[in-house]
């Protein structure tokens, strides 16, 4: 008599059988020969503890099992999500999402050669940088501009071409860390810079900067507190003041403006952040600031400012490993170029349409979402809607709020259990839906669903209710 395991067939046959002919053309024999291979295994185990289950070793069954398992293989890890959390630029969700003109750039880019660094009218070998310099130079008022690829880069290269081995006087109130425990002095080190720290914690005055040049001092950097605010009895100097005092003692100001803004952000209701050309015209011998955060584009560094130390920045050995490929610069000249049309920005860039959406569209958005939801979630949840505040995020005007709305969602006897395992059903759909929980309750801030997205949006919450 046979024994259990002795039944179950052999691998060559399965591979021959009509039932893996749809797995085998699409994922190849030799992903399917691994899989199969793998699941006879666990057959195999089966048949050994007495537990397997005979119908499991028909084709169509293995074939079913194959499926899943290479489904679940090939799957990619970055998928995309449906955010949220309340936050616009999230860091962990990719901060800005990109407009419509920059996807299709960097998807051209992507599939033909370009002329990244190719000059078309001399026929010779040109800069990569020419792909957005001018634009950077129009909208800020710079002398010349590159990119490298995230501000923590730009900061690092700007330190290390122009003050390694000599000092850099920073305030004390701006020795700032950022995510990812970036922080200031670190990459001074890192640098070959000396820092030179002047003022407290809270006060800071232009006699303090004056008392620390000397004959080691390559700048003066002013960086910008965009991750937290200080209240109280403060002072600290303002740029132009700052300026006068670099002229007058022959040493450049470098102004790290952290998430950087190329247009008044008031025009649209939103809080003051100091523009970039605000900043060179104030006296910023050079300027830098993130691509991915205000401004609304892929993630990138960029650095605008002196023709001449700019020139230093582009010849430093270390711009070569920092510089940014083809698809940050096929996606960020688009961004820019919208930039030049301001009348229709709000419309067109994606990051600032979700940042200036209305407290009033969005109560409209969660009514119209409230009955979906609550048919989904079934008579074990309460879902409302409900006024939220939503925050620009990626430490842009952190103490800034912008009035929302979205649904809440509390279990019916307001047990925290109960919303953990629909907080991870809703991570497991098709198109995860993140959310976050606080006081007992799931918080859904629908500030960045878009309009067009909502179709999608509510057939997942169908789905779920099935």
């Amino acid at each position: 008599m046979k024994s259990a395991a002795a039944v179950i067939p052999s691998l060559d046959r399965l591979l021959n059988q009509p039932a893996l002919e749809e797995l085998l053309a699409h994922h190849g024999r030799t992903q399917v020969k691994s899989a199969l291979r793998a699941h006879l295994d666990d057959l195999r185990r089966a048949a050994l503890s007495g537990s397997l289950n005979p119908a499991s070793l028909g084709d169509d069954h293995v074939a079913a099992a194959l499926e899943q398992k290479l489904g679940a293989v090939t799957k990619p890890y970055l998928r995309p999500v449906f955010n949220l959390t309340g936050t616009v630029l999230h860091t962990n969700l990719g901060r800005a999402v990109l407009p419509e003109e920059s996807i299709r750039a960097a998807s051209q880019a992507m599939g033909m050669p370009v002329n990244l660094e190719y000059d078309l009218d001399s026929g010779r070998r040109g800069e990569r940088d020419t792909v957005v310099e001018e634009l950077l130079c129009e909208l800020t008022g710079a002398e010349a501009a590159t990119v490298v690829n995230n501000n923590a880069a730009a900061v690092l290269l700007i330190l290390s071409a122009l003050a390694a081995r000599r000092e850099v006087v920073v305030s004390r109130g701006e020795l700032i860390e950022i995510g990812g425990s970036f922080r200031i002095p670190d990459i001074m080190r890192q640098a070959g810079a000396k820092l030179v720290e002047v003022g407290t914690t809270n006060r800071t005055h232009a006699t303090d900067y004056a008392g620390a040049i000397g004959p080691r001092t390559a700048a003066l950097m002013k960086v910008h507190t965009s991750n937290y605010v200080i209240n109280g009895f403060t002072h600290s100097v303002e740029l132009d003041e700052l300026a006068k005092l670099s002229k007058a003692h022959s040493v450049p100001v470098i102004a790290d403006l952290g998430s950087g803004s190329l247009v008044d952000l008031t025009r649209w209701g939103l809080p003051k952040e100091p523009t970039v050309r605000e900043t060179i015209t104030a006296g910023a011998d050079l300027a830098c600031f993130s691509g991915d955060k205000l401004l609304g584009g892929p993630q990138a560094g960029l650095i605008v400012g002196r023709a001449d130390l700019i020139d230093k920045l582009k010849k430093h050995p270390l711009k070569r490993a920092l510089r940014v490929g083809k698809l940050t610069l096929a996606a960020l000249e688009p961004v820019l170029a919208l930039y030049r049309a301001p009348e229709f920005l709000a419309e067109r860039l994606t990051t600032l349409r979700q940042l200036t959406r209305s407290a009033g569209a969005l109560h409209a958005q969660a009514v119209r979402m409230q009955p979906i939801v609550q048919q989904a979630v079934g008579a074990a949840y309460e879902v409302s809607s409900a006024p939220m505040s939503s925050q620009i995020g990626s430490g842009a005007l952190p103490v800034d709020r912008l009035p929302s709305h979205g649904l809440t969602i509390r279990t019916a006897g307001g047990k925290r259990g109960g919303l953990d395992r629909l907080e991870a059903r809703l991570r497991a759909l098709p198109r995860p839906v993140i959310g976050r929980i606080a006081d007992n309750t799931l918080w859904l801030d629908l500030r960045c669903l878009e309009p067009a997205e909502e179709p999608e949006f509510i057939a997942q919450w169908t789905a779920l209710a099935r």
